[in-house]
């Protein structure tokens, strides 16, 4: 099987933070952005894969900064790394104020998918090869935590 360039599977997702998305306070509910991560994660997966991919799990979710009403919110999800018929997918969220011309790094995620065919057996996934210095980080990274959850679901 070929291997894949990490860079061919990069997703962009952009959604405008509207009221129906927010809290009292006016702040995008965090429901939602997780809706948004799963989302723009599992495109990610699907591309790299070219199939059906399943989320397995989300190993966590950090919360920087509040994202507000009318914001514009930018996900940006790549592969970090392949294992046999799982991966992992990295997201990174940044909010916007078109108006204050500011951009910040919000939330950052990890999340695991698995390949499946139609009847929701796993297949094998083709390899990530990592080229960017940032990249060979995140795919040295994503075998410790993929480590970690193994020890964990074995407890």
């Amino acid at each position: 099987m070929a291997t894949k360039k990490i860079s061919e599977s990069v997703i962009t997702m952009t959604e405008l933070v509207l009221p129906q998305h927010t809290n009292q306070l006016g702040n995008l509910l965090g429901g939602q952005l997780m809706h948004w991560i799963d989302i723009c994660a599992a495109l990610c997966a699907a591309k790299h894969s070219q199939n059906i991919c399943v989320t397995a799990s989300v190993d966590r979710i950090d919360f920087h900064h509040p994202i507000k009403l009318g914001d514009a919110v930018t996900l940006v999800s790549s592969v970090n790394r392949v294992f046999n018929t799982s991966l992992e997918v990295g997201v990174k969220v940044y909010a916007e104020k078109f108006k204050e011309g500011s951009k910040l790094h919000s939330n950052s995620a990890f999340l695991t998918f698995v390949s499946v065919d139609s009847v929701g057996k796993p297949m094998i996934v083709p390899p990530a090869t990592p080229e960017t210095e940032d990249e060979k980080r995140r795919f040295d990274e994503a075998l410790y935590r993929r480590e970690n959850r193994l020890k964990d679901r074995n407890k």
